[in-house]
Parts: C-alpha cells; sequence; structure tokens
C-alpha cells in the first residue's frame, strides 16, 4: 500500500512508502505481531482405579494429590494382621491333607495352596515390620477364638476334619477351603468399605491379587467337589 504525504514530492512518496513497507516486514521477522487468543485446553481427567468388580471413578487433580501422599490406615494393619492369621490356618488345613489323601489332584491343590499362602505371609509380615506396626502370633486363633476371621473353620470342623480320611476327607477339605477363600474375600470387600483403606500401593495390589486367586480356586475346588460327589454316588 502507498500513503500519501501532503507536501511531499513523488520521489519522497516513494520513499517513505518502501520504509512503511520495511518496518512491516521487520515487525513480522521480530514476532512483534500480535498473536490470536489461545483456545481453552480441554480439561484432563484423572482417573482412579475401582475396588475389585467395581468400577473406576472419575476424581479431581486435589484429590489425587491428596491420594498421592497416602500411607495407610488402621484398617490396612487390621487386615493385613487378620489376615496373617487366616493364611496360616489354611496352611494348617493342606498339613492334614498331607496324611489324610492319596488323590494326586488334591495333593497338587494342597502344594499351590501352600506355597501361594506361605509367600503371601512373609510379604504381609515384612509390610508390617517395615511400618513399624506389631506382628501377630499366626496361631492366636487357636486360644483366642474371637480372632477368628470370615471363612475361618471352627476347632470343632478342624477336629472333624483331621479325624477324616480318603473320600470323605476330600469332601471336607474342599468344602472348607471353599469357605475359606470366601471369608479372604469377604475381608478384602471390608477392608474397602473403610475410609481410606487400601490406597497403599502394596495393599492395593496384594488384595487384588488375592481375590483373583481365590475366584479362580475356588471354582477349580468346585470343580473337583462335584466330580468326587457324582463318583461317590
Amino acid at each position: 500500500m502507498t500513503y500519501a504525504f501532503p507536501g511531499l514530492n513523488a520521489a519522497y512518496t516513494v520513499i517513505a512508502s518502501i520504509a512503511i513497507a520495511a518496518t512491516g516486514v521487520a515487525c513480522k521477522s521480530s514476532g512483534a505481531t500480535t498473536k490470536p487468543a489461545s483456545s481453552p485446553q480441554p480439561r484432563t481427567e484423572i482417573v482412579q482405579p475401582g475396588a475389585p468388580g467395581q468400577a473406576p471413578r472419575v476424581i479431581t487433580e486435589a484429590a489425587a494429590t491428596d491420594l498421592s501422599k497416602v500411607q495407610f490406615t488402621k484398617a490396612d494393619v487390621a487386615f493385613m494382621q487378620g489376615m496373617i492369621g487366616h493364611h496360616s490356618q489354611a496352611v494348617e488345613m493342606v498339613d492334614l491333607l498331607k496324611l489324610r489323601t492319596l488323590n494326586p489332584d488334591m495333593q497338587k491343590l494342597g502344594m499351590r495352596i501352600t506355597v501361594s499362602q506361605e509367600d503371601e505371609i512373609k510379604m504381609m509380615q515384612t509390610w508390617l515390620k517395615v511400618r513399624g506396626q506389631s506382628l501377630p502370633d499366626p496361631h492366636a486363633h487357636h486360644m483366642h477364638p474371637e480372632a477368628m476371621m470370615p471363612g475361618m473353620l471352627t476347632q470343632a470342623e478342624m477336629d472333624k476334619l483331621a479325624a477324616a480320611k480318603g473320600p470323605e476327607f476330600d469332601r471336607l477339605f474342599l468344602e472348607g477351603m471353599i469357605k475359606h477363600h470366601g471369608g479372604a474375600i469377604t475381608m478384602v470387600d471390608e477392608l474397602f468399605k473403610a475410609p481410606g483403606a487400601a490406597q497403599d500401593s502394596e495393599i492395593y495390589a496384594f488384595v487384588t491379587d488375592v481375590v483373583a486367586d481365590q475366584r479362580m480356586e475356588i471354582d477349580r475346588m468346585g470343580g473337583m467337589l462335584y466330580a468326587l460327589m457324582k463318583e461317590q454316588k
């Protein structure tokens, strides 16, 4: 564009036009031009995984920041202490299995249960030690029935199991262990109902594994029990 300046001759008009054009180029090169208003950035959603069997939920950034600072709660400690005793009884039940059955499938089942339960007991004991929490007596339920966790067998049920042999033992063991595993799932459900519980990363990973493993073994033992009952008819 050419601008006309009153009082200037044609030569000066051309020079002024060139100068103005050059100024415009310089402004563009230096980034001095006005930038268009930026559009608002889309809000990022933060999704918190749900408890086993529950859907995840969207939480605010502030809530996510709070979660990152969560350590453990009294409910977490009580759960770990109670589950140690719960797992210990499962190991006791398998110890009876080693002497009361010749069924190879039952022996394999018992071996899997022993390995998993003993490994998890060690993990829970370490978790408690690291956090300065007291370690429970794994066999406290023998002296204190009130210490029994959901699904655990009473002393009378354990005595009946110890007195049985062969197929009768297999039936009682499978029924008892299905009940026992169901109790572990109940304990996890109760933990998730406690405010702020199961936010510790180690506990969350552990309890989700417990639920998955126990349900899988319940299904396996249910099939074994069905086959056993069918053979006895």
